[in-house]
């Protein structure tokens, strides 16, 4: 994490180059070492780095038409509000202009938003707001919910479901893809759902109605959605950490989600199963993308807690015998843990780590990487990250 910090230039020693994902997952490794080490230079560096992220992603780009805060807040309330107007993805390439076509192979490459890098950043926000004890970090998870979600919501489809754009212009006034992204609704049914109980526990005095607006949105999304299940690793840490935030927030009794948890469970289980089979342990490390491996590790984490999390309050998990269920879900899912170790193994290899594969993505690959292990921060606000059964 030294070297990522020096190398993107978080700490002005080199060129910048912020992206929002990667640096989502830098503060959040920044944090779980901080929790471990107690050293303060980690917590440090992870305040730099959110700093910096806001500093340049919160603006428009350089070579932008545009200049000032995305948000259009005057210089010194968007400097209060950096999150208000959301936050760039960090792409290379400017966005697609209004009206051209859609080119799906540029538009990786073109700057906007997504909205599940803002949920990841919210998440970071939320750490950073527990680790230091100050509530504003998590009053700007909550600024950028509010920017979020009601430029990201599109109209009901054909059966009246709740919809998503997947891909919104960096001032959030137009799509720029119109798609649903598979998991966009639970991520910020568990963001919007975490910021909010941390609003409580902080004793944030910005407590608004309107994120339980947004929260209640989010679950009416979810319990409409399709399935969860994926084969991608990255999306099945993901979901598996939605599910250890929706556990865990029902346990503390923050939140009811019922009928969302059982379907989460059960698309974990069909997921991980589904590239347990398909995976090769033995596979050549240069054909592979390691963050999305590390993606699936970090997730894989969760599977302890969230079987203590139910032991530790059954009865709010429903009737007599539905915590059961779930128990019963989460023992498939511990069946597949030794892949945690297998995967994070093979990326601590030099050999690994000298690959065209590694090096092209470095910067995520190794922001993950020691992600994975220190993840308590990836899944709760504040450390002990298991609670023991009562």
């Amino acid at each position: 994490m030294r070297a990522f910090v020096v190398r993107t230039g978080a700490d002005g020693r080199a060129p910048s180059r912020r992206y929002l994902w990667t640096d989502a997952y830098a503060v959040l490794a920044l944090v779980g070492l901080h929790r471990v080490t107690c050293r303060q230079s980690h917590l440090d560096s992870a305040l730099i780095l959110v700093r910096r992220v806001h500093e340049e992603l919160g603006r428009f780009r350089a070579d932008d038409t545009r200049s000032g805060w995305i948000s259009g807040l005057p210089e010194e309330e968007g400097a209060r509000r950096p999150t208000a107007g959301g936050l760039r993805i960090g792409k290379p390439e400017l966005e697609r202009p209004p009206g051209a076509a859609l080119d799906e192979r540029l538009e990786w490459d073109r700057d906007g938003q997504y909205f599940h890098y803002l949920t990841k950043w919210m998440i970071a926000l939320n750490r950073l707001a527990h680790a230091t004890g100050d509530a504003q970090w998590n009053d700007w998870a909550v600024d950028l919910a509010m920017a979020s979600w009601p430029a990201f919501a599109a109209p009901p489809d054909m059966a009246g479901t709740p919809r998503m754009h997947w891909k919104m212009s960096t001032d959030l006034s137009r799509p720029l893809v119109a798609s649903m992204g598979h998991h966009d609704p639970l991520d910020g049914l568990t963001a919007f759902a975490q910021i909010r109980a941390s609003q409580r526990a902080l004793g944030s005095e910005r407590r608004s109605s309107a994120l339980d607006a947004a929260w209640a949105d989010m679950y009416a999304m979810c319990r409409r959605s399709r399935s969860w299940a994926t084969t991608d690793p990255l999306g099945i840490g993901g979901i598996l950490l939605d599910l250890a935030a929706i556990v865990r927030l029902t346990a503390d009794g923050d939140c009811e989600c019922g009928p969302t948890l059982h379907a989460v469970i059960a698309d974990s289980v069909r997921s991980l199963d589904a590239f347990a089979a398909g995976h090769d342990p033995g596979g050549a490390a240069g054909r592979r993308l390691a963050f999305r491996e590390l993606g699936l590790c970090i997730g894989l984490h969760a599977v302890d807690p969230i079987r203590s999390w139910i032991l530790h309050a059954p009865r709010r998990f429903g009737p007599e015998g539905h915590a059961g269920m779930l128990l019963g879900g989460v023992q498939a899912l511990a069946e597949r843990i030794g892949l945690r170790d297998e995967i994070v193994s093979c990326w601590l290899e030099p050999a690994a780590q000298s690959t065209p594969a590694w090096r092209g993505h470095e910067d995520i690959n190794s922001a993950m990487l020691a992600a994975s292990l220190v993840p308590d921060a990836c899944l709760t606000p504040c450390a002990p990250t298991v609670q023991e059964p009562s």
